[in-house]
């Protein structure tokens, strides 16, 4: 029994978990390309994304956070089959029904979507998520994070947990209270702005919620894809090192990284590396 992300840029991964492979926020544009973020806003791509890993790839699904075109743009609406599963907020799904996309699901607060194969089962739960501060959150596009639980023969493998673009707030508190332990998190960083307002956690956040959460492993994600993104990486890590937070591992552009599996499932622990 293996599990791994592999990191493709900003928030776009491909999960591969035993038998199922997922793709998170796709956001396909090269560098140099702009993205509408609303209200008159664009941002630009700074880096490209390393899509070579999705060549021969195919996935059961795709979980996206919510519709913002730095996570869900052109490039990757012409690459997305209609037929394909795309697990969103209740919002997204809306909007991409009246696009023809066949097989969305949006999934309120704790919702849950299940794939089952074989032995094992997928089960992708719905979690709380807050884009902007006050009253300004009530003017973005609502974003959810995930928990994302592989299960074999019903035993718990694996519990990874995506933020999703949220800010920290009082909700969240009762992710660890569901769902006990969490093996692994994908954060998304960056401290985005704009018009002065945080829209994504930036290092002071990204600690806080490292400590609430506890994971057995961090992996920041979103941190320096688009020009609105302010908070470099660096200042996460030192950040968490101060804190004596264990267990953050970065990983690079196109890189894979192997996910902690639980012992006695199949036998096999899985070991962390990160691969160029």
């Amino acid at each position: 029994m293996q599990a791994s992300v592999t990191f493709i840029g900003n928030a776009t991964t491909l999960l591969r978990l035993g038998q199922f492979t997922l793709l998170t926020d796709p956001a396909f544009g090269p560098a140099g390309s702009r993205v509408y973020l609303g209200y008159g806003a664009w941002t630009k791509r700074l880096r490209d994304p390393e899509l070579d890993v999705l060549l021969r790839t195919s996935v059961d699904g795709v979980l996206l956070s919510h519709l913002h075109s730095d996570h869900f743009d052109a490039a990757a609406r012409e690459w997305i089959e209609p037929t394909l599963p795309i697990l969103t907020t209740p919002a997204a799904c809306r909007k991409l029904r009246r696009k023809r996309h066949l097989a969305v699901r949006g999934l309120p607060t704790w919702e849950c979507f299940e794939w089952t194969r074989e032995r094992q089962r997928l089960r992708v739960t719905a979690v709380p998520g807050k884009h902007g501060p006050g009253l300004a959150d009530r003017l973005l596009p609502d974003v959810m994070g995930s928990v994302v639980e592989l299960e074999v023969d019903g035993r718990s493998a694996l519990r990874l947990y995506i933020t999703g673009d949220t800010l920290v707030h009082d909700a969240l508190q009762e992710i660890p209270r569901r769902f006990g332990d969490i093996d692994a998190m994908l954060i998304h960083l960056g401290g985005t702005r704009l018009m002065g307002m945080l829209l994504t956690m930036d290092d002071r956040q990204g600690v806080e919620l490292t400590s609430l959460i506890r994971p057995g492993i961090t992996v920041p994600i979103h941190f320096d894809d688009y020009q609105v993104m302010k908070s470099p990486l660096t200042d996460f890590l030192s950040r968490a090192r101060e804190y004596g937070l264990s267990g953050i591992t970065p990983i690079e552009r196109g890189g894979t990284l192997n996910l902690p599996v639980r012992d006695g499932i199949d036998g096999a622990h899985a070991e962390h590396r990160s691969t160029p």
